[in-house]
């Protein structure tokens, strides 16, 4: 921790924020239609189950994908366990968030809740695209609202054929 705050602004990014944004990218994302399909066919305790699943089965593909995609000599990323540890606890994070709301036993109440959630996570996944990418707010608030509503839709569609 101690080297990771006085590393440089670019080395934090590329070792720690990057492997994290990717991993809350597609932890948020990769799990809405799953989740949402499964709140509508089966209810709440299923779209907890199957979120959960999901997040957690996401979080370790995620976390292996990126430590054994680079180990870091070549381009710099750093230590390859590290950043597959960050970017699978970020997967599962992102999944897990909008996985909790169906904890409440009326679907209708946990969708609401897991859409105020998902919409949370969103603003923040542009926040931090903003803040350490250099990604015009907008921009990404666009980018990836479009990508979680274009996800959901899919989910929606599932759940209702």
């Amino acid at each position: 921790m101690h080297r990771w705050r006085h590393a440089e602004r670019e080395v934090r990014v590329l070792q720690v924020i990057q492997p994290a944004l990717v991993g809350l990218i597609d932890g948020t994302l990769s799990t809405l239609a799953p989740i949402f399909a499964s709140a509508y066919i089966g209810g709440s305790r299923a779209a907890l189950l199957v979120g959960l699943a999901t997040a957690l089965g996401a979080g370790i593909s995620m976390g292996l994908s990126e430590g054994l995609s680079d180990d870091g000599t070549v381009t710099g990323r750093g230590n390859a366990a590290i950043r597959g540890v960050i970017t699978g606890g970020a997967t599962f994070l992102g999944g897990a968030g909008h996985s909790l709301p169906f904890l409440i036993s009326n679907v209708s109440t946990a969708l609401t809740v897991a859409y105020a959630v998902v919409a949370a996570e969103l603003v923040i996944i542009a926040e931090v695209r903003y803040r350490f990418l250099s990604v015009s707010r907008a921009r990404s608030l666009i980018q990836v609202t479009l990508g979680g509503a274009l996800i959901a839709g899919v989910g929606f569609l599932v759940g209702h054929a």
